[in-house]
């Protein structure tokens, strides 16, 4: 690894006080050896190959993690690859809770990353659910029935800010609360809004 690779704005990331600081730097070394393009996307340090994303380093309030972007299609031989909620379809992350359990895997993590980067290579890619295949809400589906322009509002978004509304919906367990959200997100639909626009 030389200073050539290391991206400025991950620098000044890793500058900022951080409860995981010593733990993202052991990683960004790990994954630099690996040689891939440092780059600073989604506010995280983000490593590329070829301008494609293989691999991110993020922090939570109990755990850090690698997040591979196609972590989906890794073979996971040693079951350490953890699916963040049911509804991530393509990443996957390993978690780390101390610098210890990074540095006792460094080259377990190198040929993690460099088969991500193979994955890559080969132009694999993940078989994700279709919006269609999503179940949508009664309550949604008789407002998109009912009020004019906005099934076509709604099928006019991207197919992942359709995936986040009907998420966001479902999730609710009584009827009153999906109604609820339906009603408040209407306009934003309307509009030609996501979820978090």
């Amino acid at each position: 690894m030389t200073n050539s690779n290391l991206n400025p704005k991950v620098d000044e990331y890793l500058s900022k006080p951080s409860k995981w600081k010593e733990e993202y730097v052991k990683l960004r070394n790990i994954i630099l050896d690996c040689e891939l393009t440092e780059e600073f996307k989604w506010m995280h340090p983000c490593y590329t190959f070829e301008g494609k994303n293989i691999v991110l380093i993020h922090g939570f309030k109990e755990y850090c993690a690698l997040l591979f972007h196609k972590g989906a299609l890794l073979k996971d031989a040693n079951g350490i690859l953890v699916q963040q909620t049911e509804n991530v379809q393509a990443a996957r992350q390993i978690r780390f809770t101390n610098i210890q359990e990074i540095t006792e895997m460094e080259s377990l993590l190198k040929a993690y990353v460099n088969e991500a980067i193979e994955v890559e290579k080969a132009g694999l890619e993940v078989n994700l659910k279709k919006t269609s295949e999503y179940m949508i809400p009664e309550e949604f589906q008789v407002r998109l029935d009912a009020i004019p322009g906005l099934k076509t509002a709604f099928e006019a978004l991207t197919p992942g800010r359709q995936r986040a509304y009907i998420l966001y919906f479902s999730k609710a367990k009584q009827s009153k609360t999906r109604e609820s959200r339906v009603e408040k997100y209407l306009k934003q639909i309307l509009d030609g809004k996501g979820l978090n626009d």
